[in-house]
């Protein structure tokens, strides 16, 4: 539930953090006992903790669908990550994937951990599937197709111009976004987005995902896989595999503000989307990962930590951004925080910085022309709070004890609104 060390620094981190646990709880307990739904959704909480959460809120038709339309696409990726398999091998897969989901027998042997469980026992995601709506299917086999395809093609293709970045990032996540607006729009409850900003949303969560991740997919083994756009990288480097050298850290910190950047020329549409949404619930299911990817952004900004290991917003925030966000008021003033956090960081010796300043405006006028920024929690904190770190471990152990006490004699009474 987050380090001791990391909520005394930030004890205000405490109550979401608690209602996440207690929340992650709730959701274990609904679990489906039919077995091919049990393991579907067994395996979501195992693949995506924060996922499974937020899905908990949709309806149940479209959450079992967004469910499955989840693992399928966690399945193809799977494949395709899994740097061990020929390409001879691999690519006939991807492309026939969308083939694979109607057939409760076939299984591939591929993937690490929980990815591999998946793998193995994918016959249960097939039957599931199989109970979905015609709608949904259409929809789910769509998408796969087309991200097989795409996914075939980069690999035995390189990420070399900013237009294959941008149609790298369209196959594997843009269409993840295409792909729940029509679930969305099939389910009766949202109207059928334009492919265009539908497509941004997944872009801005991709190109968060490829930048926090350089070091991690560099370093693959046996092969790296190198998605940052040699467009980009050759204006600092030789080779990307440099940036994480450091005698490169001032040119590996520019390239990175570069990335960086480029990212944020989608905030426009994915706030326009976001407004536009009219269920609460898709709409939280929506807005948190949005949130979390400009967060994220900000804390990558400038930080030469990006080539050494990981850096990532800390959980309890995590916990607050799922904690508070409930209306698309809350998406703007976490927006225009985020987007300040960066700001604050740009250096006006970077090669970019004039662009990076502009992006983050344009973003920032969207939501002060809100008119909703006046009353709300920042999630920006100017000084560390005043408390004694004596008073905050007692209350801590309180608290704990309280819940320990609640869980063991009231498991079926919690009702949390996240």
């Amino acid at each position: 539930m987050g380090s001791l060390k990391a909520v005394l620094k930030h004890p205000d981190d405490f109550y979401p953090l608690l209602k996440l646990k207690m929340a992650a709880k709730a959701a274990e307990k609904q679990i489906p006992s039919e077995p091919h739904w049990g393991f579907c959704y067994s395996m979501l909480h195992k693949v995506s903790r924060s996922f499974a959460l937020v899905i908990q809120q949709l309806n149940p038709e479209l959450r079992d669908a967004v469910c499955i339309f989840y693992l399928v696409l966690r399945a193809l990726d799977t494949v395709e990550d899994d740097t061990s398999i020929a390409a001879d091998i691999k690519v006939p897969i991807l492309i026939a994937f969308h083939q694979h989901i109607y057939d409760r027998d076939w299984h591939f042997a591929c993937g690490t951990k929980e990815y591999k469980v998946l793998m193995d026992q994918f016959h249960h995601v097939s039957t599931a599937f199989s109970e979905l709506s015609k709608s949904y299917q259409d929809a789910i086999e769509d998408i796969t197709m087309r991200m097989g395809a795409g996914m075939a093609k980069f690999i035995c293709k390189e990420v070399e111009t900013i237009d294959d970045y941008d149609e790298y990032c369209h196959y594997v996540a843009g269409l993840v976004g295409l792909g729940l607006s029509k679930l969305f729009y099939a389910s009766g409850t949202e109207i059928l987005f334009p492919d265009s900003i539908s497509n941004s949303m997944g872009l801005f969560l991709q190109k968060t995902n490829i930048i926090r991740d350089y070091l991690e997919d560099i370093n693959e083994i046996p092969k790296s896989r190198m998605f940052w756009p040699r467009e980009i990288w050759s204006k600092y480097v030789n080779k990307l595999e440099d940036l994480k050298y450091e005698e490169n850290s001032k040119k590996a910190v520019e390239c990175l503000n570069d990335m960086v950047t480029n990212a944020l020329i989608h905030i426009e549409d994915c706030l326009k989307y976001m407004s536009d949404l009219r269920d609460p619930a898709i709409f939280k299911f929506c807005a948190i990962p949005q949130i979390m990817a400009i967060g994220t952004l900000a804390l990558c900004y400038n930080n030469i930590e990006v080539f050494r290991g990981v850096v990532k917003m800390r959980r309890g925030l995590t916990a607050k951004v799922i904690d508070r966000t409930k209306t698309m008021a809350d998406v703007y003033g976490a927006f225009y925080d985020f987007s300040s956090m960066l700001k604050s960081k740009v250096d006006m010796h970077d090669p970019n910085a004039k662009t990076t300043i502009s992006r983050i405006e344009a973003a920032q006028k969207i939501c002060r022309d809100s008119g909703t920024l006046t009353n709300r929690k920042s999630y920006i904190v100017k000084s560390d709070p005043s408390y004694s770190p004596a008073l905050i471990a007692l209350v801590f152990i309180i608290l704990a004890i309280l819940y320990a006490y609640v869980s063991a004699n009231r498991p079926n009474k919690i009702k949390l609104t996240l």
